[in-house]
């Protein structure tokens, strides 16, 4: 499926998404809220099968967050870039990708870790590179580094 079918793909099953071609991957920005079902098709419809999962990742953005999910189909051969917006800095959530790909597990546990996004329903969300008693996110924007003194 080239760029141009992977994008009516998703616009028709979210039609308000932001699609954009970056320089590498063909991008889309959904809402938290239609993130879940989107990803979920994108795995199991056998149109698109992207049933790797090679990179999960957060943003700290100054209205928002974003957990952004780099995607392939190694029966395709084709990546695309799903990027969640979730529009709360106060108690940043969305739901899990652990039930579509194990691998989101650890990769949900970082972001947890570093930026405060909290994964509804994962399996075992606590802190995984930080100790249980760090107080903050330090990936965050809003961290205060009294060491390092790295302001935005």
């Amino acid at each position: 499926m080239n760029n141009e079918a992977l994008k009516e793909f998703i616009l028709q099953r979210v039609p308000e998404a932001e699609i954009s071609q970056g320089a590498q991957f063909l991008q889309a920005v959904v809402l938290s809220e239609k993130a879940h079902s989107l990803l979920s098709e994108l795995k199991s419809n056998p149109q698109t099968s992207f049933d790797y999962l090679f990179c999960l990742t957060g943003v700290d953005w100054p209205q928002h967050m974003e957990v952004i999910y780099h995607l392939k189909s190694t029966t395709h051969n084709h990546m695309v870039v799903i990027k969640s917006k979730i529009n709360t800095r106060e108690y940043p959530q969305t739901d899990t990708v652990s039930d579509i790909w194990r691998t989101a597990e650890f990769h949900e546990r970082e972001v947890f870790d570093l930026y405060g996004i909290v994964f509804k329903n994962h399996p075992d969300l606590r802190r995984l590179l930080l100790t249980d008693d760090w107080v903050g996110y330090p990936m965050r924007k809003d961290y205060v580094d009294k060491v390092n003194m790295i302001e935005y």
